[in-house]
């Protein structure tokens, strides 16, 4: 089965193409700046994003001619996790998203993609996967509701790996996943339900190298009224030139690590913090699993960083139950794989129907 993977991040179109459960060609590319600051919202990049990947597969020589086409899943309405065959309502929901994000636009890729090959078209694991306990969804506001949005896709597929690695089931292990990436995730894993974690886009959790996570609210009101800034600015203070891009001007966690290690200041203390600011996120995961935790698995790119896990982050965590390092992200794979197992049917199709 040739099975086509789109993957649109904010500044990226990753493509891949498998055969099967295996990887046969796998591209993308950065998208200039230049390109990019032309629109003033995500949905506007939709033709541009299109005939980008029509171009990549044009240049590789690989025909329009696939089994299935499966995109990273957008911002939807709250929705359980699993695999969804793209229908018309899943693409209103994201042409009219609420929360502007570039993975909003793999899904419209992929249905025109899908059309032209009479194949089906698939998401998987949304970011907005939606599993929470109830005690998880409420804040002392009424009108102010807590909301999941998380690194589903990763999550799920990194936890699923290491229950097989120790010949488990999912369903049976109660983990704690963290995600170190732009943004910060952690969630608690409760018998293959994700019933806790921060809002990873939009001002909760841990702080992070463009994100700012949370922050003092009356202190962040003030900010609001104070006439200095635009409602635009605060967004981009809390999500894009937030954590550590405000701190340090640099959001290459590569550099910043490099000069924390060094003992450089201010970056080694900001680097702390962030790390301390993650544990204590874990610390309240602990509590949503009772303390009953089998494993805490670390992922994402920053995973990679011996500096910062070993000597930062793992010394606040590593007496709460055993931690299974999985650094990076492989979501085409996961992609690919969700898609296989529907085609093969052992993958349940979900029925997207948000309340």
């Amino acid at each position: 089965m040739k099975i086509f993977v789109i993957n649109p991040g904010s500044t990226s179109t990753k493509l891949a193409l498998y055969e099967d459960d295996q990887p046969v060609w796998v591209g993308g590319a950065h998208h200039p700046l230049e390109d990019l600051a032309q629109y003033t919202h995500i949905i506007e990049q939709l033709p541009y994003r299109k005939q980008f990947v029509r171009d990549m597969l044009a240049k590789v020589g690989i025909p329009v001619q696939f089994d299935a086409v499966i995109a990273r899943g957008g911002l939807l309405k709250p929705t359980p996790s699993g695999i969804y065959e793209i229908d018309e309502r899943i693409q209103h929901d994201l042409i009219h998203a609420e929360m502007e994000h570039a993975c909003n636009l793999g899904a419209l890729i992929a249905v025109e993609l899908a059309e032209e090959c009479q194949c089906p078209a698939y998401i998987a694991d949304p970011e907005v996967a939606d599993e929470f306990m109830p005690e998880a969804r409420y804040t002392g506001i009424p009108d102010i509701e807590r909301k999941s949005i998380f690194h589903a896709l990763n999550s799920k597929a990194v936890s699923r790996k290491y229950a097989a690695s120790i010949g488990r089931k999912y369903e049976d292990l109660n983990i704690i996943v963290v995600h170190l990436g732009g943004g910060i995730s952690v969630g608690a894993h409760r018998k293959g339900q994700v019933i806790d974690v921060n809002n990873a886009l939009d001002g909760d959790g841990p702080f992070s190298t463009e994100r700012a996570g949370t922050v003092p609210a009356g202190q962040l009101v003030d900010l609001c009224f104070s006439g200095q800034y635009s409602k635009l600015q605060i967004k981009k203070m809390l999500n894009g030139r937030g954590g550590l891009s405000a701190h340090l001007g640099l959001n290459d966690m590569i550099t910043i690590a490099a000069k924390a290690e060094a003992g450089e200041e201010p970056f080694k203390s900001v680097v702390d913090a962030m790390f301390y600011s993650v544990a204590r996120e874990v610390g309240a995961r602990y509590v949503a699993l009772k303390g009953q935790v089998d494993a805490i698995i670390v992922t994402g790119g920053i995973a990679h960083s011996e500096y910062c896990m070993k000597k930062v982050f793992l010394p606040w965590i590593d007496y709460l139950a055993p931690i299974v390092m999985m650094p990076g992200e492989d979501e085409m794979g996961s992609l690919a794989y969700n898609a296989y197992g529907a085609m093969k049917g052992e993958r349940t199709l979900q029925v997207y129907d948000p309340a």
